[in-house]
C-alpha cells in the first residue's frame, strides 16, 4: 500500500517553532488532498491542516494564525510550517492522503514541547 512518510519533528521549547515534511509518492501528490493529523496519548486523532490539490487550505481553530500548510510539486511534499508552538501541541504528527485518494496511516513523527 502507498504510504506517506511523515519527518521534521523533535524537541523545542514552548515559542519555538518546526517544520514538519511530508513525503508523497508522485502519483498520489497531483490527485489527493492532504492532511496533517495529530494524536496525544489518550486523545483523539484529530485534523490539524489541510491543502487541496490546488492549494486551498484549511485549518484547525487551534492552528490558525501560527501553523502554515504548503505543499511544493517539485519535491512531492507536503509541510507544516508550525510557529509559536505551546506544550498543547506536544503530539505524534501524521500526515495522510484523504481525498478523493486514500492512504494508510503512517509512522507519523512526534513533537514535543517543553514549558
Amino acid at each position: 500500500q502507498v504510504q506517506l512518510v511523515e519527518s521534521g519533528g523533535g524537541l523545542v521549547q514552548a515559542g519555538g517553532s518546526l517544520r514538519l515534511t511530508c513525503a508523497v509518492p508522485k502519483n498520489i501528490f497531483s490527485v489527493s488532498s492532504i492532511g496533517w493529523f495529530r494524536q496525544a496519548p489518550g486523545t483523539q486523532r484529530d485534523l490539524v491542516a489541510s491543502i487541496t490539490i490546488g492549494g486551498e487550505t484549511h485549518y484547525a481553530d487551534s492552528a490558525k494564525g501560527r501553523f502554515t500548510i504548503s505543499r511544493d510539486a517539485a519535491k512531492n511534499s507536503v509541510f507544516l510550517q508550525m510557529n509559536r508552538l505551546e506544550p498543547g501541541d506536544t503530539s505524534v504528527y501524521y500526515c495522510k492522503g484523504f481525498g478523493p485518494v486514500v492512504t494508510p496511516w503512517g509512522q507519523g513523527t512526534q513533537v514535543t514541547v517543553s514549558s
